[in-house]
């Protein structure tokens, strides 16, 4: 009877799992290694290997370590500072910081781009303060500024939900006991807050590695990564079998990140 209403309850995820998670990654690995044709071939998989690729794919692997570290140094402390709030002030402010989510991402990163633009908001400013421009648009820093502008929530919620449920009294207990905050901060707080960090560092790597909104506006199409490449593909050359091929590929880097993440997580509660 338990297991009849196991499998009425299941049914709806089941059904959900097939038509949006099964049934697409089959359709992506049918194109990947498949030529128009209909054949099997290995070569769409292959083609990372090419020059355009191989360094579209270095630099989104690059971007996207460099703007997961960058969330981790800012949404490490806020969450440190957020927790030691009292509960209402820090909901408040836990709430302006997921604010921007609410908004389209698409829209978060033309707004940037108006702000950072050689006559935007940013400019104006120093230039009214007899300070010299910032040209950053279309530049690495802006693609950067964008990911962690985007991503952050991704880090500062399950960071934060960490912190705060750390049990105050093994804190006050480690005081009482003469130790200093250096030592409670790395034998008490860090360890206990490490799978909150792992989560964030997988919600926040996945994205930066495959997208291409933030630096095809931010960057102006002139730094392409790997996700460009594979949206240009689809839309403009209709290449679909070379797209689901670089897709693929793609997919084995963020496998291999979960895994270690996973690995890591594992680790520390055991």
């Amino acid at each position: 009877m338990n297991n009849k209403r196991t499998r009425y309850v299941a049914a709806p995820y089941l059904i959900w799992s097939i038509g949006f998670i099964i049934i697409p990654l089959g359709l992506v690995l049918y194109y990947a290694f498949t030529n128009a044709d209909g054949a099997l071939t290995i070569d769409n998989v292959a083609d990372i290997i090419s020059y355009v690729n191989i360094k579209a794919l270095i630099l989104s692997i690059a971007f996207s370590i460099v703007s997961t570290a960058l969330c981790l140094l800012i949404a490490y402390p806020l969450s440190l500072v957020l927790s030691s709030l009292i509960s209402n002030s820090s909901s408040i402010l836990s709430l302006l910081f997921i604010l921007p989510m609410w908004m389209n991402s698409l829209l978060r990163t033309y707004a940037w781009q108006n702000i950072l633009e050689r006559k935007g908001v940013i400019n104006g400013i120093l230039t009214a303060i007899n300070l010299p421009p910032l040209y950053i648009i279309n530049k690495p820093p802006a693609i950067l500024l964008g990911m962690v502008y985007d991503f952050l929530p991704f880090m500062i919620l399950p960071v934060y939900n960490s912190v705060s449920r750390i049990d105050k009294d093994l804190i006050n207990a480690a005081k009482d006991l003469g130790a200093g905050y250096k030592e409670i901060f790395f034998r008490i707080i860090w360890p206990l807050s490490l799978p909150g960090v792992i989560s964030g560092i997988t919600m926040v790597f996945v994205p930066s590695l495959t997208t291409f909104v933030i630096s095809d506006i931010l960057g102006g199409g002139k730094i392409l990564l790997i996700g460009n490449v594979i949206e240009q593909l689809f839309t403009q050359d209709s290449d679909w079998n070379a797209g689901a091929g670089l897709s693929a590929v793609l997919m084995i880097f963020i496998v291999i990140s979960m895994l270690i993440t996973a690995k890591y997580d594992k680790e520390d509660i055991r």
